[in-house]
């Protein structure tokens, strides 16, 4: 049984038979890079809000329509939608842009802390791996530190400790 990171999958992937990873992808000099954007956070919060509001004022300007009794394309009901959809705006757009940039932060860490203990774990098993192929250590140390490489893998699987 192969357990592998967890995967995005897509069409298009699909397709190519290839997986998104969210393991942290290397660039050309071997280093894991933080795949989490700022920027394409905040554009999206900024989308999101800008819909919000136009839903908020196409629904100001239908009410105001079927209280005054008069058509939705007059001028008084699509004042008043468009008035609702800019305070709406207003409202929403401080909130959300503040709490994406905090969640993106937070995110950015995360992803840090992973790719660094990623880092870790390799490094670990590649010194465990030099030190069996070393024929002047004694086979007990051998034996001893891949059952403790192996035991701190399990337990962080389990989620005891992370190695």
């Amino acid at each position: 049984m192969n357990i592998s990171g967890i995967k995005s999958y897509s069409f298009n992937n699909m397709q190519n038979n290839k997986a998104t990873s969210f393991k942290g992808n290397k660039e050309e000099n071997g280093e894991y890079y933080n795949p989490v954007d700022i920027g394409t956070e905040r554009k999206l919060a900024v989308l999101s809000s800008v819909g919000t509001s136009v839903v908020a004022g196409v629904v100001g300007a239908g009410l105001t329509s079927v209280l005054r009794g008069e058509k939705p394309y007059k001028k008084i009901p699509l004042l008043l939608g468009a008035a609702s959809a800019l305070v709406t705006l207003a409202l929403n757009l401080p909130s959300k842009l503040y709490h994406t940039k905090v969640n993106a932060t937070v995110k950015q860490k995360e992803m840090d802390v992973f790719t660094a203990d990623k880092e870790l774990k390799k490094d670990l098993t590649r010194e465990v791996h030099t030190e069996v192929k070393n024929p002047e250590v004694s086979l007990d140390k051998k034996l001893d530190d891949n059952l403790k490489l192996q035991l701190a893998n399990r337990a962080a699987a389990v989620g005891f400790t992370t190695v």
